[in-house]
């Protein structure tokens, strides 16, 4: 089964709502990344599960590298999730 990640929205670290806090920081430690207060940071909601996906914008390329992350947590982006986020990259 694949699940659809779909954008809940994209922040400055600044002003993530904190109940996303604990999803970046663990992103972060498994990046062994120092979060800055102007990251722009994407929250993934992944359908079906109680699970949020962080993605850190400046980490990636294009578009092809998150969706390859996502694969391998079984997950696809959305259409409108990848439109708006080919628009930040």
């Amino acid at each position: 089964m694949v699940f659809v990640a779909s954008l809940v929205g994209i922040f400055k670290y600044a002003e993530l709502p904190e109940k996303y806090n604990p999803f970046v920081q663990y992103k972060a430690s498994i990046e062994k990344r120092t979060i800055k207060e102007d990251d722009n940071i994407a929250i993934l909601n992944i359908s079906g599960t109680e699970s949020n996906h962080v993605l850190f914008l400046d980490s990636y390329k294009n578009i092809q590298e998150i969706e390859d992350e996502l694969k391998e947590a079984e997950a696809k982006l959305n259409y409108n999730t990848k439109k708006v986020l080919e628009g930040h990259l």
